[in-house]
């Protein structure tokens, strides 16, 4: 009988050291998809803050001409010419999206975190 008991608590650690490895491989999983969202975040603010540098130096270099200047625009391999007025209301919406970027990216990182942490938490 002592026999039975200690082949049936053997086969019930067994059992609970394999539920416990797969627990902790999920958790180890929910770390790296986070790893890897927290490193697409950071290369998306990277792009974003070259954009919104690029697009400022724009907005100046347009402030800087006269009414009647000629502007153009990049279409492809081609330049097109495009009304100053156009091509600042186009920079200064640019600018505006991207800025709004900036404000929503830290509150997904925010929520992403939270809920990948609760998950590996429990």
């Amino acid at each position: 009988m002592n026999r039975r008991r200690s082949e049936l608590r053997n086969a019930m650690s067994s059992s609970n050291l394999r539920d416990l490895q797969r627990e902790l491989e999920n958790k180890a999983n929910d770390l790296s998809k986070l790893q890897k969202e927290i490193a697409k975040n950071h290369q998306m603010r990277k792009k974003y803050t070259v954009q919104l540098g690029e697009n400022e130096l724009v907005l100046k270099e347009l402030d800087l001409l006269k009414d009647d200047a000629n502007v153009y625009k990049l279409i492809g391999p081609v330049l097109v010419k495009q009304d100053l007025a156009e091509a600042n209301a186009n920079v200064r919406k640019r600018i505006e999206y991207i800025s709004a970027e900036f404000v929503w990216m830290p509150l997904f990182k925010i929520w992403k975190r939270s809920k990948i942490a609760r998950k590996i938490r429990y």
